[in-house]
């Protein structure tokens, strides 16, 4: 459910701005929504200084032992230490990668000594190299002196000897860098040396993690009283701001105002699209909100909470995705020791997978599909689950499985319309989603028909015109009847059509569930299709099963965000009318 929000402004006299932005972060209930542009040098420091708080959590380590520190002064100086020690680490690592390139030449052309050609062209010798093909030698003047100092595959390493400056060949040169050989190996390992003493430093500051991780929390909250307080508005001596609170809520800051003698003033918002949206539900639809965060998405405050329904089609296309009771319980056990090892982690979201794999294990126990295995899916304990119509190897539940898709589908849309009829209950408009409904239900005996070449239902028309009908009549109502229809006329087939295609799509989960066991199969059948022998053969099916399989989940993974998560976010979000265009309600708070 989504909460009602009032619209509260608060106004305080400007000596007493600080106290009152205390008070209501303590009440921590207002969302606040700034005046003005928040610009000020404090806000600049702090943004800086959390920026290189940032940076340095990711340049230092994360140790078992970490000693708490609380000198914020303190934990500052260590900060501007551990910035100015990678930053003088990042400066030799360049420098060595300079010196390691010019060390190329050398692990090239051998050691050759700089100071040694240097004297030979203070002799009148001049001496000057080039890489070129095996076949160049066969072209080169008899009158040139040369030695072959390396030949790798069909390159040759060239060295030209001449009494003048002038001679050269058609060929790029490689001129010896300025260096002796032995100064340059004394200088990378000189660099190595530096930079292994810097990154021991660094290292040694992992050990105030949690200080650093402390004095970042006492930033952001700095940061974000500075945000409230420069974004309020001034009126002389007064200051105000405004801000979105829940209703019930409401009644706290109030209570607030009359004690300090603040003026405030509750209004019902004018603009929906303004306003965060914060959705209350009970614990057991609440384990869908870890999905919804990872996703980024969130209803607007003026459209519909869809998480009960999210919820329940979601575990429906997660089991149908998967497919296998046999990794049903390779989720349900993963899970399990993952939350008795994270027990900081969201138990929601461990929930949430407790019940996606139950619901899989269900699925996979009434289809017969257990890691792919058809002889697991017939011990006598778990054949008596198995519903004929849908057994994963019965080579006739393919057109029962599609038709259920399609089910599922117009299920879950007619669902959305209906949500969408009742939220507009008091508007002739809400007719117009029944006769959604009506349409979608003609279009899913089409899509039987077409797409399965079942025999069309006595049904489809008068469902079809029926629902039509509806639609021109009441999806635009207006006085003038003739406008309204022709308004909805013009989009009415594109829409009927995209329904059709909506309702098709569902068979996804059908084509990618048989796809997960068709896949399980076929590593079966690679790992102990022609029998196990021998030791060997059966820790090479060990590994091809295991392996296999493993492959084959992450696939699932994969397929149940592209897949079972776009039914619910395009294909049911577009009748329900849910854009996803919410913002967080984010109260200010300590």
């Amino acid at each position: 459910m989504i909460v009602k929000m009032n619209k509260v402004t608060i106004l305080v006299s400007g000596k007493h701005r600080d106290f009152a932005l205390e008070k209501l972060r303590k009440l921590g209930v207002l969302h606040i929504k700034n005046i003005n542009n928040p610009l000020s040098e404090d806000i600049q420091s702090l943004e800086s200084k959390l920026e290189n708080v940032e940076k340095t959590l990711q340049i230092i380590g994360d140790p078992e032992n970490q000693k708490l520190l609380t000198d914020i002064e303190n934990i500052q100086s260590e900060i501007d230490l551990i910035l100015e020690h990678q930053h003088n680490k990042e400066n030799l690592q360049r420098e060595l990668a300079e010196q390691k390139e010019i060390h190329r030449w050398f692990e090239k052309w051998g050691a050759v000594s700089y100071n040694s050609i240097q004297q030979l062209k203070n002799a009148g010798i001049y001496i000057r190299f080039y890489i070129a093909d095996k076949n160049f030698l066969k072209n080169l003047p008899e009158d040139k002196i040369f030695h072959v100092a390396k030949e790798k595959q069909n390159v040759i390493y060239l060295a030209l000897f001449s009494e003048s400056p002038e001679e050269k060949l058609d060929l790029r040169e490689e001129p010896i860098p300025p260096v002796e050989l032995v100064e340059l190996e004394n200088k990378i390992s000189q660099l190595n040396d530096e930079i292994n003493l810097l990154e021991d430093a660094i290292e040694s500051f992992s050990s105030i993690r949690n200080g650093i991780l402390e004095y970042q929390t006492d930033l952001k909250s700095r940061l974000q009283l500075n945000l409230v307080k420069y974004g309020m508005g001034e009126e002389g001596e007064i200051a105000y701001l405004s801000g979105f609170c829940p209703v019930d809520l409401v009644p706290e800051i109030k209570k607030q105002a009359e004690a300090d003698g603040w003026g405030y003033m509750i209004e019902t918002p004018e603009n929906p699209g303004e306003v965060p949206t914060l959705t209350r539900n009970p614990k057991w639809i609440r384990i869908i909100k870890p999905l919804f965060e990872f996703m980024g998405t969130l209803p607007g405050y003026n459209e519909q909470d869809v998480s009960f329904v999210f919820l329940a089609f979601f575990s429906i296309f997660f089991a149908m995705i998967v497919g296998d009771a046999g990794y049903g319980l390779v989720f349900l056990f993963a899970t399990f020791f993952i939350s008795r090892k994270n027990k900081q982690g969201s138990k929601d979201f461990f929930y949430l997978m407790y019940f996606m794999s139950s619901v899989t294990i269900l699925w996979g126990l009434i289809t017969g599909t257990w890691f792919g295995a058809e002889r697991i899916s017939q011990l006598p304990f778990l054949k008596i689950f198995i519903v004929d119509e849908i057994y994963s190897f019965n080579p006739d539940s393919s057109d029962f499985i599609m038709k259920l898709t399609f089910i599922i589908g117009v299920v879950q849309l007619s669902v959305g319309r209906l949500m969408s009829a009742f939220r507009r209950i008091n508007s002739m408009t809400a007719i117009a989603e029944l006769g959604w409904v009506l349409v979608l239900w003609a279009v899913y005996f089409i899509a039987n028909n077409i797409v399965l070449g079942k025999e069309m239902s006595g049904l489809t028309m008068p469902l079809f015109i029926s629902g039509v009908v509806l639609i021109l009549l009441f999806a635009n109502f207006q006085k003038n009847i003739i406008k309204g229809v022709l308004a909805t006329l013009g989009n009415l087939p594109l829409d009927i059509i995209s329904s059709f295609s909506d309702i098709v799509s569902y068979i996804r989960l059908y084509a990618v569930g048989l796809a997960t066991v068709i896949v399980a199969t076929n590593f079966n059948s690679m790992a102990i299709g022609a029998g196990i022998d021998s030791v060997v053969s059966g820790v090479i099916a060990a590994v091809v099963l295991l392996l296999g399989h493993s492959i084959n989940l992450a696939l699932c993974g994969m397929s149940i965000l592209v897949h079972g998560v776009r039914l619910n976010l395009l294909e049911f979000s577009g009748h329900v009318g849910v854009q996803w265009t919410g913002s967080p309600y984010q109260p200010f708070k300590e």
